[in-house]
């Protein structure tokens, strides 16, 4: 019996060590080759590695966000005289609101669109649904973000290869640095950039554009002073489709909007960019200059009708803009509102955020001057 129980336990120790044998001391498939099941399996699962450009990165965290906006908008007279306003004028009171009407008309938010805001909040005041002048700036927040939340559509350049983005405005809006901005966010999102150097009527403009393609390591295609704008954009097309570029970006020419002869060069260089791509440029950015006040409103009328303006950027909202332009181009034409300028630096031009650009406005809390 003792024997006996000796043959059994070695029959049972082969056995488990038979079962727990590694996939490599299998034996091989039947078609004879030396991959194990399990190998087969893994090569079979993988898959090239594909370089694909990330979905844009979300604007920061929002608390931080705003505090960045807001510190940003202090300087705007937008920001300054509501915080003013607030400080001095905490009683709910008709006074507050005339004084409210003054702020947004001096601020180029436009006699309409702030007549319109003022006489709301009026009727509101009237069925006493503020307890107090706290209530009436948070009413006045919504009111303000829902008039630019329509505006509010950031850029997509994915879809089309190459996507065609021209750059349209008058001289000293900061086009060209705008320009410089864009290839810097579109390279660090993975996207490959190309620049046109369309703007051959300024002596300085193709080195100033040839100076940030060298900072953000982008080529540039440029011909000397004095070409023709519509042939250096249509040879950087070519040259973009060659190389599979994602994104090429041309300067224009900065023109004033009453000379018709520069404006009719912007509707031939669409013509010449339809012979190689029937939809290009697939986007019309035009750069506003955020301290010109009301004059942006014909700036872009003019522009409009020239070329098809599809987006607006407005820069330098961190000086001396009054701020409320921004409101008057969003009801006036409802056209995107691509970015705005919050500062010199790379960094500073930003997607556009209605609340974040309200909320940079307005003051905090009643009492902040």
């Amino acid at each position: 019996m003792l024997a006996f129980a000796l043959d059994f336990r070695r029959y049972r120790h082969a056995m488990l060590k038979f079962w727990k044998k590694k996939p490599s001391e299998e034996a091989p498939p039947p078609d004879g080759s030396d991959e194990t099941p399990v190998e087969v399996a893994a090569e079979t699962l993988a898959t090239p590695t594909i370089e694909v450009a990330p979905a844009p990165p979300a604007e920061p965290a929002t608390a931080q966000a705003k505090r960045s906006w807001r510190e940003r908008l202090s300087g705007s007279g937008l920001a300054k005289n509501l915080g003013s306003l607030f400080s001095r004028n905490p009683v709910l009171d008709d006074a507050l609101l005339d004084e409210l009407e003054s702020v947004l008309i001096t601020a180029d938010v436009g006699v309409a669109a702030s007549s319109e805001l003022v006489d709301d909040l009026r009727k509101r005041v009237a069925r006493r649904e503020f307890a107090d002048a706290s209530a009436l700036l948070a009413a006045l927040r919504l009111d303000l973000v829902g008039r630019l939340k329509p505006v509010e559509k950031p850029l997509d350049v994915g879809g089309r290869k190459p996507f065609v983005l021209l750059m349209v405005g008058v001289n000293g809006v900061g086009k060209t640095t705008t320009i410089g901005k864009l290839a810097r966010r579109y390279t660090n999102l993975r996207r490959s950039v190309l620049l046109a150097a369309g703007d051959t009527f300024r002596a300085a403009a193709v080195e100033q554009l040839k100076t940030w393609g060298d900072r953000n390591a982008v080529p540039v295609i440029a011909q000397g002073s004095g070409a023709d704008s519509a042939s250096v954009i249509f040879d950087a097309l070519q040259t973009a489709r060659s190389r599979g570029t994602d994104v090429l970006i041309a300067d224009t020419a900065g023109r004033l909007h009453t000379q018709s002869g520069l404006m009719d060069e912007l509707s031939k260089i669409r013509r010449v960019l339809a012979k190689l791509d029937s939809e290009a440029p697939h986007e019309v950015l035009l750069v506003i200059d955020g301290t010109t006040g009301q004059n942006a409103i014909s700036q872009t009328r003019q522009f409009r009708e020239a070329i098809g303006v599809t987006g607006l950027v407005v820069t330098k909202l961190d000086g001396t803009a009054k701020g409320g332009i921004v409101f008057a181009l969003a009801r006036e034409f409802g056209l995107p509102i691509r970015y705005v300028g919050l500062g010199e630096s790379a960094d500073d031009l930003r997607v556009f955020d209605a609340a974040a650009f309200v909320d940079g406005l307005l003051p905090a809390k009643l009492g902040d001057a």
